[in-house]
């Protein structure tokens, strides 16, 4: 397989080279050289990446492709898919992470000798890190066993899973025979077509005459099917891909798969483990990928390396999955505690169970309807620490893969406004304690599975629609939850905490009883005044310590007394009416009179003395002269030309860092943004840069002052960093923002519009001339923020006004 094998588009030619698009569809016009499609349609073509780079290099626009890109280039462009390749790839840096030395000697060779090869070093470290579903594992009790549990095996009594340090017929070290013992170990065909070495559909892996049951075995079952529907916690409307199946892990599984025929096999789900090792066909196709993957674990590790593609790839198609923010999966994991086994029903990419805290002998367990998400979880789970993982694909609700399963904690971010979740096959399942769910309510279905996973006294945390709160379908189960101590606490969140982004969507910490309520309250958290502005998203900080706060103190002592306008405890009985509505903002007392009044005092201050400071710096009367006529320059010739640096934002970077976003450039706002954690090298800005967004239309560019520096640049935003010797800052930033300079320099899609800063015009002129020119763009962009700081509390004080005077809390006198 040679590396051009891996196509790119002309989106990512750009990304490689720093440019627009608008400069790739230039150089195809302009160069007969350029590479020709090799895939792709007629309006979006792809091309070769070798060629790409060989052509770029050539035209010195391209030094050499970083290892970083070239690998995200070739995970991006895989025959088979971007998720078949970050599962190839994940099991790889698994195996690197944990056995680097069974790498190494793997990868010494050919690519036929490493698929031949790999495979089976794979089943070494897969097998006892992530095993198969188990049903009846952990924290399972005698009770659990004998009821739902009963039938179900463990995984140590599961047919091939074993989560020892040895699987039947999986020798358990690299030295071992018949895997990795050296080039002439016994038993590994290095040959591709070698009959040991997955040579066809049905044949055996590793070793075949070694009995492996139920995990890759020589007759593999038909792979069983996802629901029609894929709507896991983090992948609403998952692209359907080829599914990464796996054989079933218990004998009873392995049978109902193969009973295929019958009406009552087709008609229930079954649920199957997460990750099936790949073959020795699969992973040849993927050996470039894997090679590269390799060297860039070998300069940032494994996790940070897996972590960095499925960043990228998350970020490239940011329709397709809705992601739980790392803010509020680690919240959600604060409100549950500490707990050895942790259960995530709905597991997406496994933000949830990734934000738990680590402890020894952790088990986490795992299931999602989409198996490449599934897989994808399992493995970043693996990577990120050293707990037991244990994930399935399957449809949660119809084929449970862990229906023994007692786990400490549950945390669950499950689709909202499912209708198609099994209410006509379930009507009977046991798992309705406290009521069967209505169809609209799948929220309280889910609500009920994270209960019956949970062990006595065991803590449940779901991110629910805040119309779970209030809908009268849901009443009756709702009041049951109350009567029977099973709901502890309903936060409301602030708007944007979480897509969609439009809601104050809330969290439900619910508590499995194990003996009758001593303390008959509820909690009630409302966090809505911390929502952010814009785009920003909320101030987390600030949601963390009310919450965690209030959580603790009402633990503590059964109740907690009312804190007005963002929390108080609530006796059960008060809100056990016709309607058992639990949304906290209408349980919750206003804020204080005093707290009101003063602060709309402030706001009047502050804009008053902010209008004063506008007046102060309105421009004067504008003198007219004659147009000039300067000769003129590109940013791209002054690049070149070694005049200023340009960068581009990133997609990825250090946890934590505050992230210059296009939508802060734009609204004139601090560093607002997060980009996924990575250990990619992050844009710094430095004081005296000019940062671009390139789209949207806008004419705008922001000079980086001292409050500024030091973010990290976001995604659609090009940073110019001026030679102080030839360029002064704040003329370069005043002619980017001109409207005809901008217009020249933009191109048109249908619905959106991108500026290529490389062909903005800049005058040539002395930089005395520039300061000149640099001193009045200062003060238009002070007065510029005056205004825009005046606009902000003007309507500040507009809401609070309506609102005291509405509540009665101010007087109209």
């Amino acid at each position: 397989m040679q590396d051009n094998a891996t196509e790119v588009t002309a989106a990512g030619i750009a990304r490689l080279a720093g440019v627009g698009r608008a400069a790739v569809s230039n150089w195809r016009r302009r160069h007969a050289d350029f590479p020709k499609p090799v895939g792709g349609t007629e309006t979006s073509p792809s091309f070769a990446l070798a060629e790409v780079e060989a052509w770029l290099r050539k035209q010195g626009k391209l030094a050499e492709v970083p290892l970083r890109e070239r690998v995200w280039q070739q995970l991006a462009g895989h025959p088979e898919g971007p998720l078949t390749a970050l599962v190839h790839t994940g099991c790889v840096l698994l195996l690197i992470h944990e056995r680097p030395t069974v790498w190494l000697d793997a990868s010494a060779g050919s690519d036929a000798r490493l698929a031949a090869i790999l495979s089976g070093a794979l089943d070494q470290v897969l097998i006892p890190r992530l095993g198969g579903p188990a049903g009846s594992a952990g924290r399972a009790g005698s009770a659990g066993s004998a009821g739902r549990g009963a039938g179900v095996k463990s995984a140590s009594e599961a047919g091939g899973v074993n989560p020892g340090a040895r699987a039947d017929g999986v020798n358990s070290g690299p030295g071992s025979s018949g895997v990795n013992g050296g080039v002439e170990a016994a038993g590994v065909n290095i040959a591709v077509d070698a009959a040991g070495v997955n040579a066809g559909a049905e044949a055996a892996r590793v070793n075949p005459a070694l009995p492996v049951p139920a995990v890759n075995t020589s007759q593999t079952p038909p792979p069983v099917s996802p629901p029609p529907t894929i709507h896991p916690a983090e992948a609403v409307h998952t692209a359907q891909v080829a599914p990464v199946a796996q054989a079933p892990s218990t004998p009873q599984a392995a049978s109902a798969t193969r009973a295929t025929s019958t009406p009552q096999a087709t008609a229930t789900p079954q649920a199957s483990s997460a990750l099936r090792t790949p073959t020795g066909p699969q992973l040849l196709l993927s050996a470039p990928l894997l090679r590269g993957a390799a060297e860039l674990a070998a300069e940032t590790g494994a996790r940070q390396a897996f972590e960095f593609l499925l960043g990228r790839h998350l970020d490239a198609n940011p329709r397709q999955y809705t992601l739980t923010p790392a803010e509020l999966a680690g919240l959600m994991a604060d409100l549950a505690g500490p707990a050895r086994t942790v259960l995530d029903p709905a597991c997406g990419t496994g933000a949830l169970l990734r934000a738990v805290a680590t402890r020894p002998d952790q088990e986490l367990y795992a299931q999602d309807s989409a198996p490449e998400l599934a897989a994808i979880s399992a493995l970043r789970l693996a990577l990120h620490s050293r707990a037991t993982v244990r994930a399935a694909a399957g449809d949660t609700l119809r084929a449970d893969a862990h229906p023994g399963l007692r786990a400490d904690v549950v945390l669950c971010h499950p689709p909202f406004n499912e209708r198609n979740w099994g209410h006509d096959e379930l009507a009977y399942d046991p798992r309705w304690e406290y009521g069967f769910p209505a169809r609209t309510e799948s929220e309280l279905a889910w609500v009920q599975h994270a209960l019956a996973r949970l062990t006595d006294g065991g803590t449940a945390v779901l991110l629910m629609p805040p119309a779970a709160a209030s809908r009268r379908s849901g009443r009756r189960i709702r009041a049951d939850l109350l009567r029977r101590g099973a709901l502890r606490a309903v936060v409301a969140l602030p708007v944007g905490a979480a897509p969609p982004y439009n809601i104050p969507l809330h969290l439900w910490v619910l508590r499995r009883p194990d003996r009758t309520p001593a303390t008959p309250e509820v909690l009630l958290v409302d966090t809505g005044r911390f929502a952010g502005e814009g785009r920003g998203g909320p101030d987390w900080e600030a949601v963390r310590e009310a919450v965690t706060d209030a959580w603790g103190a009402f633990t503590r002592a059964g109740r907690l007394a009312e804190r007005p306008g963002l929390a108080r405890s609530v006796p059960v009985i008060d809100l056990l009416d016709d309607d058992v509505d639990l949304a906290p903002a209408r349980h919750l007392p206003p804020a204080a009179v005093a707290d009101g009044a003063e602060q709309l005092t402030r706001v009047r201050e502050r804009l008053g003395a902010t209008l004063r400071l506008t007046a102060d710096l309105t421009p004067p009367p504008a003198d007219p002269s004659p147009a000039a006529r300067w000769p003129l320059t590109t940013i791209g010739e002054l690049a070149r030309g070694g005049a200023l640096v340009m960068r581009t934002g990133g997609n990825g970077g250090h946890a934590r860092v505050p992230v210059l976003t296009d939508h802060d450039v734009l609204a004139g706002t601090a560093p607002s943004g997060t980009l996924p954690e990575s250990e990619e090298e992050a844009v710094l800005t430095e004081p005296g840069d000019v940062v671009v967004p390139v789209l949207g239309g806008g004419s705008v560019a922001r000079v980086i002052d001292e409050a500024t520096g030091g973010a990290v640049l976001g995604r659609n935003l090009v940073l110019l960093r001026p030679d102080r010797t030839a360029l002064e800052p704040w003329f370069l930033a005043g002619f980017l923002r001109g409207t005809a300079n901008n217009r020249q320099a933009s191109s048109y899609a249908s619905t959106a519009t991108r500026l290529d800063v490389r062909r903005l015009h800049l005058p040539r002129l002395p930089l005395e001339e520039q300061r000149r020119y640099g001193e009045r763009f200062r003060a238009l962009d002070e007065f510029e923020r005056a205004l825009r700081q005046a606009s902000r509390l003007g309507e500040q004080l507009v809401r609070g006004m309506y609102d005291g005077l509405t509540d009665g809390t101010v007087a109209p006198d």
